[in-house]
């Protein structure tokens, strides 16, 4: 079978910006890896993104995607001149994505069509009528781009992460820090969404939530937030009677994120990136669903339940509740532990 890629010694892949939609993104990448098994592929993603695909055997080299300062995307250009690609794989949406790597001197462009950036591709699927794509898993979205290259589609798609020797040991190291021992039940909790706060659940329910694991499960609770989300943060440590570990005093990053989720029994969380490592790892998970439409991410979902009040006003897609954030406030701690015990029952 041949594909729009054959031959190309060179590719370059403008990865998404967000963690999840990058975890998400990862059959797409292994579907460009067993198609271009000779290939140089290059990562194109933030430079603080790129440890989540660290370990992986999908990616030769990663250029830092800063095309937002003019610094940054001369940085960016010259590094893609010196490694040349003949093509690019866009799994962004936005007219810059594509016009910075067409001004990095890469001819070749394949993503969607929309947005008005038609006339810089080579070529893509086109989204729906009105322009926008039809809510649907994203995973099937990004895939749509390797059916249209004539690509070889996996089977049954599946988010996957890596974890290499050396991110082993730094997660063991993680561990037994905090005295977390191979029997115990480890919950991770995720409070913060970097969206915005209309994925929010409120921080005095994930502090009562806390309570409720260790007294139902006996667990540990290990508490996970990233920059910007100190205020969640706080506001939980200081509300939980709970003995609650506190992940980010002990050094985490998106890399070392991956074997302490691997690691958890249980993972609580808002629908944020987090929630995609722990589908990646086959851990239970629990959602806590609010602004967004769950079409979206409504794929590898076996072990995976969504906690969502259906109102007249979700999903809005908005960063910022205008009302009384009632999608979120109307989710109660008990309802969120009656779902966690109801996953674990089906996951055993």
């Amino acid at each position: 079978m041949t594909s729009k890629l054959d031959n190309v010694e060179t590719l370059a892949v403008r990865c998404p910006n967000w963690v999840g939609d990058i975890v998400m993104a990862t059959p797409v990448f292994e579907c460009l890896r067993n198609a271009l098994p000779q290939a140089r592929i290059v990562g194109v993603l933030k430079r603080s993104m790129q440890g989540i695909l660290k370990d992986s055997p999908w990616f030769d080299a990663f250029v830092d995607a800063d095309d937002k300062t003019w610094v940054g995307f001369q940085q960016m250009r010259s590094h893609l001149r010196a490694l040349a690609p003949e093509a690019a794989v866009l799994l962004t949406n936005s007219w810059r994505s594509a016009l910075t790597l067409r001004l990095s001197g890469i001819r070749r462009l394949y993503g969607y069509r929309r947005q008005g950036r038609g006339v810089l591709l080579a070529g893509g699927p086109v989204a729906s009528r009105n322009g926008r794509i039809t809510p649907k898993p994203t995973i099937q979205q990004y895939l749509e781009i390797c059916r249209w290259l004539g690509l070889d589609l996996p089977g049954r798609p599946k988010p996957t992460l890596f974890i290499g020797d050396p991110l082993r040991r730094r997660g063991a190291e993680f561990l037994a820090k905090y005295g977390i021992g191979d029997d115990d039940f480890v919950v991770g909790v995720t409070p913060g969404a970097s969206f915005g706060s209309s994925k929010c659940w409120p921080a005095e329910c994930f502090a009562e939530l806390a309570e409720m694991c260790r007294r139902r499960f006996a667990a540990k609770v290990i508490l996970f937030c990233g920059p910007g989300e100190q205020d969640i943060r706080r506001a939980i440590l200081e509300k939980t009677r709970a003995d609650v570990i506190d992940a980010q005093a002990g050094g985490l990053d998106l890399e070392i994120l991956k074997p302490l989720v691997k690691r958890c029994n249980l993972f609580i969380t808002n629908d944020t990136g987090p929630r995609h490592y722990a589908v990646a790892f086959d851990v239970p998970v629990v959602v806590l669903m609010g602004s967004t439409d769950p079409r979206y991410t409504d794929a590898n979902t076996d072990r995976t339940i969504v906690v969502r009040k259906e109102l007249d006003c979700s999903p809005c897609h908005k960063k910022v509740c205008p009302r009384e954030h009632e999608c979120m406030n109307e989710i109660r701690p008990a309802e969120v532990l009656a779902a966690a015990e109801q996953l674990l029952t089906t996951c055993r």
